[in-house]
């Protein structure tokens, strides 16, 4: 097997063990066709603990992987995983839309198949040396492939409008100029390099009204089905529930509808957002495809834009969600509806 890092793989535990893969079954099945012809070459662009590959492996004998992974770890630790492959596995570090220097680097010239796994991975939020989940107090790291400015570092030198921008364009946070506020006012006190520190500070300033939001989603869905949800829903849930809001991996709309599992049953949080195939739709080429379809079909709203009417993007908004399933970022939505109308 090649590994082209300059870094050794230390030895790690069964990484079996530490992550399942998600939608195994359904992205075996999508790829089996570009797999299983001989001499196959496939490539997981986001390879993390390297599960799906491993199974792609296993049921393709005659298939060759490229595995591309910018994070360090997950390199190791898939590196040791899929060595019984040997030379049928070209594992690269990369970023996944660095296709063409992956391939290049990995010594292929052509690929039948590729698999995408967007988001953050476990291996990233487990690791709390990471930085990347508030479960326990830990530097704020953050950085995907461990190189290049930290969250610490954006804190501390990002102005009150670019941090409030990037909270409410990435994460949907309605409380983002609050937030920037006290960020910058808290840090000329004292720098924010600690995850429990960041915490303490975004707590103090979220108003009481906003801290009574889930418990009033949960009356409302409770009520909806007649049931008691404090039997249903734990304060565990509550909580893992924000944080998938807080990771971007859950729009406020999404969660909605997670939490509606939670209290039919279905599992935790994240087993019902799975389940359902909840998460938010990252692809700019989908949402603009969608939005420009969403114009196309309503002329007149269009040009009442272009007239500098921008109220009335709202009907082209609802329907680009409505086509999206709620699984997009409605803010960034905006934003591209009122760049293609400009471009019409």
């Amino acid at each position: 097997m090649r590994i082209r890092d300059p870094d050794q793989a230390p030895h790690i535990m069964d990484a079996s063990s530490l992550h399942t893969p998600v939608m195994l079954e359904r992205c075996l099945e999508l790829l089996a066709p570009a797999a299983s012809r001989d001499g196959a070459v496939v490539a997981d662009a986001t390879l993390g603990m390297g599960g799906h590959a491993e199974q792609l492996l296993e049921r393709h004998p005659h298939m060759t992987l490229v595995g591309i992974d910018r994070d360090p770890d997950a390199i190791r630790i898939a590196g040791e995983r899929l060595a019984r492959f040997g030379d049928r596995v070209r594992i690269v570090r990369h970023v996944y839309d660095e296709l063409e220097e992956s391939l290049a680097d990995a010594g292929v010239d052509r690929l039948d198949g590729i698999l995408f796994d967007l988001g953050v991975s476990s291996l990233q939020l487990d690791d709390a040396d990471r930085g990347f989940a508030y479960a326990k107090d830990a530097p704020l790291d953050m950085r995907m492939g461990q190189e290049g400015p930290t969250a610490a570092d954006l804190l501390a030198t990002l102005d009150e409008r670019e941090l409030a921008r990037i909270m409410q364009r990435y994460g949907d946070e309605r409380l983002a100029s609050r937030y920037a506020r006290a960020i910058v006012r808290e840090r000329q006190q004292e720098p924010i390099v600690m995850s429990s520190r960041l915490v303490d500070i975004l707590d103090r300033a979220t108003p009481a009204a906003a801290r009574k939001w889930w418990t009033g989603e949960l009356a409302r869905v409770a009520n909806e089905r007649g049931v008691d949800a404090a039997t249903l829903v734990t304060p565990e849930h509550v909580a893992e529930l924000q944080r998938l809001v807080d990771e971007g991996t859950l729009s406020d709309r999404l969660a909605r509808q997670a939490l509606e599992g939670v209290v039919a049953g279905e599992g935790s949080p994240s087993e019902v957002a799975a389940a359902r195939g909840l998460q938010v739709v990252s692809d700019e080429g989908a949402l603009v495809a969608a939005v420009d379809e969403a114009l196309a079909a309503q002329p007149d709203v269009l040009a009442k834009i272009q007239d500098g009417k921008v109220q009335a993007a709202g009907a082209v908004i609802g329907a680009v969600m409505k086509a999206m399933r709620g699984q997009a970022d409605a803010a960034r939505v905006r934003e591209i509806v009122l760049e293609r109308a400009a471009q019409s």
